[in-house]
């Protein structure tokens, strides 16, 4: 039994210092319920709860003290029935307790009582929504690249499905009947969607909009998802096969795509390293290409040793010193880069299944094999891959760069010899350990 009574709630005053002066009073009832009566005579309810070992203090609304009102409740009007109790903005003595009650109760079990008596009153969103607010939240710190993906592979490949749920009714078995139809046809894309499915419905707990966290990984499996087939990585050329592959496509008309494509061979970077290349980063003398941060997918800027098929490709490509100004391969619309199917359909049109990332692999493959001398993280460090430790990385900064060019000097010589110095101009550096 609590110690408060309908009349001394009726009759509770603020509390006074030493100097008379009124102020804020809080009378106990029990169980963590307390009456709080401001010194200026305003009378609310609050609940005093332990959650996850921390004291929390949460309002639960203004003391009802019209007798009607507490007659009423007493009485069991069942038009008040109707109003949620974690609705009621008002509440009389029992009602107090009975709210805080099941908010006790809540936290016991391990739950956030201010998240549930916020619930009803939070306006849930729907996935949909939701992802436009997570678009919103997020793309200024993405690239353009990154935040056009994310909402265009949601709307594309969740919304049908979940678009119109409420993101707090969005479980495992929505998630999973979501993911179903792209599951094994297009695995890739299908764990994207389901990681992005997760931000949004992560978002939505932050907002207060649901209770539960995202279904995890394993809750997927188990709800219905089958095996994938194996990841594959990006097709690659097989590097034997890319000397004949760079003469046939040299002898044809040397348009930007075509351009940009073999030079993405030669200089094992990305593609959209390569299309958004411009004239000022390249030093034709020094053979060195200076990529910037920002057209880099680590965000580092990069230095690459260019080949002297590089260099070749280059200059014909822009015989003309005074143009070489803005983008080195430039899209059709002025002043805007190549698509990067552009640069795939080149491939295609020469009857290859290959992705231009495989570029990488072929290069890779290449100096495992023929430069073996080159130690292995030169290489990785050659195509902009990160190698070492955390305590290795932070003391050992070193590029490599002379080493670097030893591999891409071999690398122009292999695939386009007759763009290359003469083989005694490639100096293999042996017996050099990184």
């Amino acid at each position: 039994m609590g110690k408060l009574t309908v009349a001394k709630v009726r009759s509770a005053k603020p509390g006074r210092n030493a100097s008379g002066q009124p102020i804020k009073a809080a009378l106990q009832d029990g169980d963590g319920l307390f009456l709080i009566v401001t010194p200026g005579g305003a009378k609310s309810w609050m609940l005093r709860v332990q959650v996850s070992g921390k004291r929390r203090d949460i309002g639960l609304g203004a003391v009802d003290t019209e007798s009607a009102g507490m007659a009423a409740f007493a009485a069991g009007d069942d038009r008040l029935a109707e109003v949620p109790l974690m609705l009621r903005k008002n509440l009389s003595l029992a009602e107090a307790r009975e709210k805080a009650a099941a908010l006790r109760k809540l936290a016991k079990a391990g739950g956030d009582p201010k998240v549930e008596r916020d619930r009803l009153r939070v306006k849930v969103p729907t996935f949909a929504e939701a992802v436009t607010e997570t678009y919103q939240a997020f793309k200024s710190g993405w690239s353009d690249r990154t935040a056009k993906a994310f909402k265009a592979s949601l709307e594309e490949h969740a919304n049908p499905k979940l678009g119109q749920l409420k993101v707090d009714a969005i479980g495992s078995a929505e998630v999973v009947a979501a993911l179903a139809p792209i599951w094994t046809a297009k695995p890739v894309m299908a764990r994207k969607v389901r990681s992005r499915i997760g931000q949004v419905l992560a978002l939505a707990k932050s907002r207060g909009w649901r209770t539960d966290a995202p279904p995890d990984a394993r809750e997927l499996r188990g709800g219905g998802l089958s095996n994938q087939p194996l990841a594959g990585n990006f097709e690659a050329m097989p590097y034997q096969d890319c000397p004949g592959f760079f003469a046939s496509e040299w002898g044809k008309e040397l348009t930007s795509s075509r351009a940009a494509m073999l030079f993405a061979l030669l200089t094992g970077n990305r593609s959209g390293s390569v299309r958004n290349a411009t004239w000022d980063q390249i030093d034709l003398e020094a053979r060195e290409w200076h990529c910037p941060p920002e057209n880099m997918k680590s965000k580092r800027a990069h230095d690459v040793a260019l080949s002297d098929a590089a260099v070749a490709l280059l200059r014909r490509f822009q015989p003309d010193a005074a143009l070489r100004t803005g983008l080195i391969f430039p899209g059709a619309k002025r002043g805007r880069p190549l698509s990067d199917m552009s640069l795939t359909k080149i491939l295609r049109l020469a009857g290859r299944e290959e992705t231009v990332h495989g570029w990488r692999t072929s290069f890779r493959s290449w100096a495992g094999e023929q430069m073996p001398h080159i130690p292995w993280n030169v290489a990785e460090l050659a195509i902009s891959h990160r190698v070492g430790t955390t305590v290795e990385k932070a003391y050992n900064r070193a590029d490599y760069l002379a080493m670097r060019r030893a591999l891409f000097d071999g690398w122009g010589l292999f695939v386009a010899p007759a763009l290359s110095g003469a083989a005694s101009n490639v100096t293999p550096i042996r017996g050099v350990t990184a």
